[in-house]
């Protein structure tokens, strides 16, 4: 490849590429609060990926209901095609539903139309199975790209990384481990990352997640801090405070 046509694709792939660096959580905070998840100092976001999953997701309502919380679930929609049943549960049970793409493929080796097709395609199933209207978008692996950027101007959709997680997809992870990982970098105003389906993480993952949601919600309130989903945590602009 001639080497001015090499310069060209490389400029091409760092624009494509550049919206992703927000992906670095101490630089995420810092320069772009809004899309981290930084919110209301007087609480915590409690968000879970790539559900809804039949083994494991109606443990989690449960468990929610239990305690009184609120959460946020970012669905992936080839999950949600495969139940609609689960994710109208998890809306019935008070909770707020949220656009994490049809699949998890990094969006680094997609066109800004295949894209935009993906966010759109789940977006629109999400409203047909639930009634709910998505507000918010979380690319596979926090990866943005201004292709998905732009998707989500046009959808009327928010990216929302996150502050803290507890690496809680990885194979041997304890209870214990995930609240310590969480808590390290967690504050008011911060994001939980957590997964309540295992089908992009290690097979049977989600349990230790289970196990380690009421302590970090008892960490939470213990100091005061409200625990609930993002709709709650980061009002949109000219939207009435919450009840």
């Amino acid at each position: 490849m001639p080497a001015g046509a090499a310069a060209v694709l490389a400029a091409g792939m760092l624009a494509h590429a550049v919206p992703s660096l927000a992906a670095i959580s101490a630089l995420r905070r810092r320069a772009f609060p809004d899309l981290a998840g930084v919110g209301a100092p007087t609480g915590i976001a409690l968000t879970f990926d790539d559900g809804p999953d039949r083994e494991s997701t109606p443990a989690f309502l449960h468990m929610l209901a239990e305690m009184d919380v609120q959460a946020t679930f970012f669905l992936l929609g080839r999950m949600l095609d495969a139940d609609p049943g689960l994710g109208r549960e998890i809306v019935a049970h008070g909770h707020e539903v949220a656009v994490r793409g049809w699949d998890h493929r990094c969006l680094l080796w997609r066109t800004p139309r295949s894209t935009y097709r993906e966010i759109a395609r789940t977006r629109d199933r999400i409203v047909e199975v639930t009634g709910a209207v998505p507000r918010w978008y979380r690319p596979p692996y926090g990866v943005l790209t201004a292709g998905a950027l732009s998707a989500c101007r046009r959808l009327a959709l928010q990216p929302r990384l996150w502050t803290a997680w507890g690496r809680d997809w990885e194979a041997g992870r304890t209870a214990t481990a995930i609240q310590r990982t969480v808590i390290r970098t967690l504050g008011a105003g911060g994001t939980v990352l957590l997964h309540d389906s295992d089908c992009t993480s290690a097979p049977g993952s989600w349990r230790a997640t289970l196990r380690a949601v009421p302590g970090l919600v008892e960490w939470a309130r213990l100091r005061g801090l409200d625990v609930g989903p993002l709709r709650r945590h980061h009002r949109l602009d000219g939207e009435p405070d919450p009840p």
